[in-house]
């Protein structure tokens, strides 16, 4: 009975971790990595056939991205999750799945005219496809064997539509152990979805720490959308866009869920009917899940809502943009207005292209109301650098830039700790995983100092024998060097030159179609083409 912990150990994303109990295999998690890379990860130790069971947390692609991949290798085994995880998931890992398709159609593209060797996706729709038809959906707070001495069982926990903390029963040798999983811990109070439910006993915990050494900024919920009004407020006087990069499954929702609440209480003034753009295919289908999901999962505000027959997430204003032409369009309209697209980290996606229209203008602000990654093109633009390259182009960074404080989807430090002090009795071990490398270490330290439990943050590779609660192997962090300057001027130099090439080779294959114009054009173009290259020998 092993525990073999392989990612998020001292990042923030890729969760994934190993169990094996009488001879089975199985994981809790199986996400991809987004943003830089900090540590080496080990890979899943036995082959993704072996593989007989994935518990998913929750539907974010951080814990969920690789399950096709897991798939494409040969994993047929069951995925467990609840009934509206599963129902995100379907429409995630689809989405997922056309972005790997849509990056290798285009690098191959340029491949076939560099003379480079083809890329394979990380997967296809096909990969996809097969991983949805092995989830099994599961309700909250029911017991289920999943493997032979393996039960579990999962609790709300608040983070996301479907999420769930899990507890995993294993009995090896005849001893039963009981490990608890956090997933990602929902903040307190937030609109929508319950508060994070405890659980009473566990021998193990694995708890994250994305906020294990902060706290959210004291508010008040009602204030949310009071600040929200105030951005759109001053942004729309001054003539300019709201711009949000928003997580499309979960953060998107709560926004619709306070602008509704800003647009009904007539909030912002001298706007009315102001457009709301929600510029993200994702996004609206994870809308039309909320809606149809169980009363159950809602909070208390969210059920009243339904229960007077209002749609929490519709209002006057409201435009969705499906296809890509409506998407450039929404560029082309000069009222002000507001934007909601992803990706929530700006890495991908639609939002790119409204930062190029926007970022560099004044009047224009761009809102982040979610957590933003080392090494994302989003943590950069929040920290405050001046230009950043989009589609080639340097843009400067001109506009307001603003976070929505209170507007988070993980519990802080105060949060973490009320979910750990919860249990009635103390583990015998915590796991703090899922934090930046110094979040980990410092939540870790603060659970053994101020909480009196044994604490430890392990780095990808460290394996744990739950039998007898002692470590088998203990690793340290491989950091991913970081590229150097010298490096990057000759990468960027060698970019450049390639470009040179291929503007030469453009030169010619133009000058080849000349054949048959009139002798003045080509003279004409002639004596441009010996102006460029004098003027370039001299140099």
């Amino acid at each position: 009975m092993k525990i073999t912990f392989l990612g998020a150990t001292h990042e923030v994303t890729g969760s994934c971790t190993f169990l094996e109990v009488n001879g089975h295999h199985f994981l809790v998690d199986c996400g991809m990595e987004q943003g830089v890379d900090v540590f080496e990860n080990e890979p899943i130790p036995v082959p993704p056939s072996e593989i007989e069971t994935v518990l998913v947390t929750h539907a974010h692609i951080d814990h969920s991205g690789k399950l096709p991949w897991l798939y494409k290798n040969g994993f047929r085994g069951s995925v467990y999750a609840t009934e509206a995880c599963c129902n995100l998931l379907r429409i995630m890992l689809r989405d997922s799945a056309h972005i790997q398709e849509f990056e290798a159609e285009w690098r191959n593209r340029k491949a076939q005219r560099s003379g480079q060797p083809e890329y394979e996706p990380l997967y296809t729709m096909e990969d996809a496809e097969g991983v949805i038809r092995k989830l099994v959906p599961v309700s909250y707070h029911k017991r289920v064997p999943v493997l032979d001495g393996v039960d579990i069982c999962y609790t709300d926990i608040g983070h996301l539509l479907g999420s769930g903390s899990i507890e995993v029963w294993m009995t090896e040798d005849g001893v039963e152990k009981k490990m608890v999983f956090s997933g990602d811990i929902g903040n307190h109070d937030r609109p929508i979805l319950r508060d994070p439910q405890p659980t009473a006993e566990a021998d193990y915990v694995m708890i994250e720490s994305t906020y294990g050494d902060r706290y959210h900024e004291p508010h008040d919920t009602k204030q949310d959308a009071v600040q929200l009004a105030n951005v759109i407020q001053r942004t729309l006087d001054r003539g300019g866009n709201v711009v949000i990069p928003s997580f499309a499954v979960g953060r998107t929702q709560e926004l619709l869920y306070c602008i509704r609440s800003i647009k009904e209480n007539h909030m912002v003034e001298g706007h009315d009917g102001f457009k709301v753009y929600v510029d993200s295919p994702l996004a609206n289908e994870a809308t039309s899940v909320f809606m149809q999901s169980d009363y159950d999962y809602f909070d208390e505000e969210m059920q009243a809502i339904l229960d007077s027959g209002r749609n929490p997430l519709i209002f006057p204003g409201l435009e969705v943009s499906i296809t890509s032409d409506d998407s450039k369009a929404i560029n082309f309209d000069p009222q002000p207005k507001v934007i909601l697209s992803a990706s929530g980290m700006c890495e991908a996606g639609r939002i790119r292209h409204h930062l190029k229209h926007n970022l560099w203008r004044k009047e224009s602000t761009i809102l982040f109301a979610g957590y933003q990654a080392v090494g994302t093109l989003g943590r950069s633009i929040y920290e405050g650098t001046k230009k950043v390259k989009l589609f080639g182009e340097e843009i400067e960074v001109n506009a307001e830039i603003c976070y929505l404080a209170g507007i988070s989807g993980h519990a802080d430090k105060s949060g973490l700790l009320k979910w750990i002090r919860s249990f009635e009795k103390k583990p015998q071990m915590v796991f703090v995983n899922h934090g930046e490398d110094s979040s980990c270490m410092n939540f870790a330290e603060c659970l053994e100092k101020e909480e009196g439990l044994k604490a430890f943050a392990p780095y990808s590779g460290t394996i744990f024998n739950l039998l007898t609660g002692e470590f088998e192997k203990v690793t340290e962090g491989i950091p991913i060097p970081k590229k150097t300057a010298a490096s990057s001027v000759s990468t960027a130099a060698g970019r450049a030159y390639a470009s040179l090439l291929e503007a030469a080779r453009r030169v010619q294959s133009v000058a080849a179609a000349t054949e048959g114009m009139s002798n003045k054009d080509i003279e004409k173009f002639t004596k441009e083409l010996e102006a460029l290259c004098a003027k370039w020998q001299q140099k």
